[in-house]
């Protein structure tokens, strides 16, 4: 079980019982998925400012709606292919934001270091959710590794809301490679 499932698990009845609420609104999975592509805009704005505590603020708040959006879909049983790819794209989109909020900021400041892990870490992340989705299109689901999409978002909106954005990047340039080694092997030992 990924540090992922066990967060759902352990969440699964706060979730529940917010989505059970949000199903009474009328609101769709759909609406909360671009909803947390919207926060994520707006925190990309704060971190390319400057304002990395608010940014980071707003990251870890927009970040239980990318579990929520499942849970209602779940609830409505609505369980529908556009929605799943819909939530892939806004995750990779909202990544994306930050890490370009992040790398404005760095080039504003002048710090070459701070862009190029920024780079480093986005193309790492990139390729970590690419390797898993490539894999699943020939029949194999290397849903594994040190950072997956939820430690790559607490690595990130914690080392933003302690000002310290450049050891979130240190972590995330290293780590996302190890987890596309990982997600290789996996992939390479189901496949070959």
């Amino acid at each position: 079980m990924t540090f992922t499932d066990k967060l759902r698990k352990f969440f699964a009845k706060f979730l529940n019982t917010i989505g059970e609420w949000l199903l009474k609104t009328g609101i769709s999975p759909n609406a909360i998925t671009l909803a947390g592509v919207l926060f994520n805009l707006v925190a990309a704005y704060f971190i390319a400012t400057g304002r990395l505590r608010l940014g980071g603020l707003i990251v870890a708040l927009s970040g239980p709606l990318d579990a929520l959006d499942g849970t209602l879909a779940r609830l409505k049983q609505n369980n529908r292919p556009f929605g799943g790819l819909l939530d892939s794209v806004a995750d990779r989109f909202s990544e994306i934001a930050i890490m370009f909020g992040l790398l404005l900021y760095y080039f504003g400041l002048g710090h070459l270091l701070g862009v190029v892990l920024v780079f480093i870490a986005l193309t790492g992340s990139v390729m970590v959710s690419y390797i898993r989705a490539r894999a699943q299109s020939l029949g194999c689901d290397p849903k594994i590794g040190l950072l997956t999409r939820v430690e790559r978002y607490l690595i990130t909106s914690i080392c933003l809301l302690l000002a310290q954005p450049l050891a979130g990047l240190w972590v995330l340039a290293v780590l996302t490679y190890v987890t596309v080694f990982q997600r290789i092997w996996y992939a390479w030992k189901e496949l070959h």
